[in-house]
């Protein structure tokens, strides 16, 4: 049986972790019982893969044992799990047996199902591990949400995408898109979500988590990913929980200075209202279909690689969504936060909003789609728009509509949830990335004017697009 070329079910991976004859480390899972490690006693030779296994259920419990913490189910706490178990594991063992044993550290911090239903079911996993015996560890960080009704059934999931996880470090270390692939074997997107995966250390040298990001998306595993200008991975609960948030969908195909005027118009547009209490977070959203090439139904790594680089170099954080509709990335964000909501978009886009054949798949039509688009106090930033073939400035309030659609955007003006920023600076009306694109890849530098200076540098030290000296 080679582990690497077949499709295995999680009593054959289990297996197959217990019988490594390098392989020896410790459990330790919280909040949802001892569900990973009960595999690997269950399918037999554990005394060969477990040091040993624990679950510190009580809070003071656990913080006597990994420190004090503010949440328990939480990044820290995991981190701080895998950190002493796999050093323990190193002080009690090395000598005895470290020249042939590669060490590792599992654990997991959940909160499943509670009696009424009414928590958030979700949980942090991850392995740290030696790749080779006596090599600098390794490690693997998940985030799962959890979509089963019943406690029962969720502790059964986990348990599953825990030897999913395990098997995928042991042995498919050289292919990191396998592993993200094979997380959900043996289950389906309707009884579990992962919306985060990280890889760190020797084992992965050379990926890049940011197109790991992608492949969760890419494979439905997750309906989004988001990272940090530095590239690091972020869960979206943690970084959207209790903030007001901007967001600005587009192909960013370059990032020109349009796009950022229209998010700076936004920003001080919202402070400026004295209900809001923080600072809003500004948030680049790339969908699925902007990333997908039409002719060949793929991703350009690349590309889309081009694209991060360009909002990373400007400090922006970047969602890469599968959320096609609007509606469908208002409530995504709403899931999150409660705090305001604010899509910030052109007037030429607004337009788009009230093209009926969008929204054929819904029962109520373009009623449906905008009722559910409003239904969390949303609102829409509409910036404005010059017309090329009227020389019109166009705003939400003068867009083209068809006659019988002018009630329903009145209706929505005049109840507050579309509102008109400003443009800050005149010259970025005239901008378009379709335009600055066709010139880069004629190899024309009037495009350079067209994009903010941080963004023109990272395109021609890159090469971006086939732009060429």
């Amino acid at each position: 049986m080679n582990p690497t070329t077949e499709i295995l079910g999680t009593h054959q991976k289990a297996l197959l972790v217990n019988l490594a004859p390098d392989r020896y480390g410790t459990f330790a899972e919280i909040g949802a019982g001892q569900e990973v490690v009960r595999w690997f006693f269950r399918v037999g030779g554990a005394a060969g893969t477990v040091s040993k296994s624990m679950s510190a259920y009580d809070m003071a419990v656990s913080d006597a044992i990994y420190g004090k913490c503010e949440r328990y189910v939480a990044r820290p706490r995991l981190q701080s799990m895998l950190d002493l178990e796999f050093d323990l594991n190193l002080s009690r063992l090395d000598q005895s047996r470290g020249e042939s044993t590669a060490f590792f550290a599992f654990a997991d911090t959940v909160a499943a199902r509670n009696f009424r239903g009414t928590n958030e079911q979700h949980g942090w996993m991850g392995v740290k591990f030696q790749a080779k015996p006596r090599q600098a560890p390794s490690q693997i960080t998940i985030h799962v949400r959890m979509l089963d009704n019943e406690a029962l059934l969720q502790q059964e999931a986990l348990g599953i995408v825990g030897v999913n996880l395990l098997h995928g470090a042991f042995f498919l270390s050289n292919e990191p898109p396998r592993i993200v692939e094979s997380l959900l074997d043996g289950l389906s997107t309707n009884r579990l979500e992962v919306d985060m995966v990280e890889f760190h250390g020797p084992a992965f040298d050379g990926t890049d988590n940011r197109l790991m990001s992608l492949e969760l998306v890419r494979l439905g595993l997750s309906k989004a990913a988001m990272f940090s200008p530095s590239g690091e991975i972020l869960q979206p609960s943690e970084i959207l929980r209790k903030r007001s948030v901007l967001v600005q969908r587009g192909s960013f195909r370059p990032v020109c200075t349009v796009n950022l005027d229209m998010m700076e118009s936004a920003r001080e547009h919202l402070v400026a209202d004295p209900n809001l209490s923080d600072e809003p977070l500004e948030i680049f959203e790339m969908t699925m279909s902007n990333l997908v090439d039409p002719s060949s139904q793929s991703i350009d790594h690349g590309d889309f690689l081009a694209r991060a680089d360009q909002l990373a170099a400007c400090g922006k954080i970047v969602l890469i969504s599968d959320h096609s509709e609007f509606f469908r990335l208002g409530a995504w964000i709403s899931r999150f936060t409660r705090e305001r909501i604010a899509i910030v978009l052109g007037a030429q886009s607004f337009e788009q909003l009230f093209d009926e054949g969008f929204y054929h798949g819904l029962d109520g039509g373009i009623l449906e789609a905008f009722g559910r688009l409003f239904k969390n106090d949303l609102k829409l930033y509409v910036y404005p728009w010059l017309d090329p073939v009227s020389g019109l400035l166009r705003t939400a309030d003068n867009i083209r509509l068809n006659g019988h659609l002018r009630s329903l955007h009145a209706y929505l003006l005049d109840r507050g949830v579309v509102e008109n920023i400003p443009c800050r600076k005149p010259e970025c009306l005239t901008v378009h990335s379709r335009e600055a694109i066709a010139r880069i890849e004629k190899g024309d530098p009037a495009w350079m004017p067209m994009v903010p200076q941080e963004v023109a540098e990272v395109i021609r030290r890159g090469g971006h697009f086939g732009w060429k000296e």
